[in-house]
């Protein structure tokens, strides 16, 4: 009964925690992504500025490897275009990695093009992973 109990209030916290980010602007899920990812073990997590960023929101390092991350805070799922930023931002701002982080899920066109052009999609679902490791529901 008691580990009953404990698993419908962290699927309910669980809800709740990540249901609050499908209702923030832009630029706060930028840093609420930003924050996730300090959590999860990322070094020199730079939140890039509004305008003119060429596609990448955040710049980041782990283990020695640089990433650039393009942040999608959307009510439906994320496109092709999310892709092609990221791929641009990532040879602008000369890093290794691109990625596409979002609080929804991906097209096949966007999945596809991911795979041809290398680009990480963090979805929803592994965005839920990275709070639950953390340990925060934020």
């Amino acid at each position: 009964m008691a580990l009953t109990g404990y698993l419908a209030f962290r699927s309910r916290r669980k809800k709740r925690g990540s249901g609050e980010m499908d209702e923030m602007e832009g630029h706060e899920f930028e840093y609420y992504c930003a924050k996730l990812l300090e959590d999860g073990g990322f070094d020199q997590v730079e939140v890039t500025k509004k305008s003119g960023d060429y596609g990448v929101d955040i710049l980041a390092e782990k283990d020695g490897v640089t990433y650039a991350i393009q942040c999608k805070c959307y009510h439906s799922p994320i496109g092709i275009k999310a892709v092609q930023e990221a791929y641009a931002g990532r040879d602008y701002y000369d890093r290794m990695v691109g990625a596409v982080m979002t609080n929804q899920y991906f097209t096949s066109a966007a999945a596809e093009a991911a795979g041809k052009l290398k680009i990480l999609l963090w979805d929803r679902d592994y965005m839920e992973s990275m709070m639950e490791e953390s340990g925060r529901m934020f």
